[in-house]
C-alpha cells in the first residue's frame, strides 16, 4: 500500500489549481498576472510610481523598489543552485512560457512578497492593496502550472524576509530619526 507523501499532496494541490484554468476567464487572469509579474515588472513599476507620486518619501520608495529587485535577484540565485525542474502535469500544458527551466523558489512570489512588505510599510493604502494582488500573482503561477506550492511558499518567504531585513535601510536616516 502506497503511503501518500508530501510530494504527492503537493502534486494533487497543483493539479487541482491547474484544473481551475478550464474556465477561460481564470486562465486569462492567470496569464495576465503571470505576465505582469515577470521579472518583478509590476512591482518595480509600482515602486517607481510611488517614488514619483510621493515626493516626500521618494528616497524610501526607491529603496523599497531596490529591495524588491534584490529579492527577485536573490530568488534567481537560489534557483540556479537548487535547479528543481518545473512541474509536468499529465494532460495539462502550462498556460505560460517561462524564462528558465527551474522552479524553486518562485521569483514571482519573491518579488510579490517583497513588494507587499516594503510598500505596505510606506503607505496604509499599500498595506491594503498590495498583499491581495501579491497573493493573486502567486496563485496565478500555480494555476498556470509552472510552480509547485512549495516553490511559491519558499519564494514568498525569501521575498518577505529580504524586505523585512532591509526595512531600516528602506526608511533611511531621516525617517528613522523621526520615530
Amino acid at each position: 500500500m502506497h503511503k501518500p507523501s508530501y510530494a504527492d499532496a503537493e502534486r494533487r494541490l497543483l493539479a487541482a489549481l491547474r484544473d481551475c484554468a478550464r474556465d477561460p476567464r481564470v486562465a486569462a487572469g492567470a496569464r495576465a498576472l503571470s505576465f505582469t509579474g515577470e521579472h518583478g515588472a509590476l512591482w518595480l513599476a509600482a515602486g517607481l510610481a510611488g517614488a514619483v507620486a510621493d515626493r516626500h518619501r521618494r528616497a524610501a520608495w526607491l529603496r523599497a523598489t531596490a529591495l524588491v529587485a534584490g529579492a527577485h535577484l536573490a530568488s534567481m540565485g537560489v534557483k540556479r543552485v537548487v535547479r528543481r525542474p518545473r512541474p509536468l502535469l499529465a494532460g495539462a500544458e502550462p498556460l505560460v512560457r517561462t524564462e528558465g527551466r527551474h522552479s524553486f523558489p518562485s521569483s514571482h512570489a519573491s518579488s510579490a512578497a517583497a513588494a507587499a512588505v516594503a510598500y505596505g510599510a510606506l503607505r496604509p493604502v499599500g498595506a491594503r492593496l498590495v498583499p491581495p494582488l501579491a497573493a493573486a500573482v502567486c496563485v496565478s503561477r500555480l494555476v498556470a502550472g509552472v510552480h509547485y506550492p512549495s516553490d511559491i511558499a519558499a519564494g514568498a518567504l525569501l521575498g518577505g524576509v529580504t524586505a523585512r531585513a532591509g526595512a531600516a535601510w528602506m526608511r533611511g536616516p531621516l525617517e528613522r530619526s523621526r520615530r
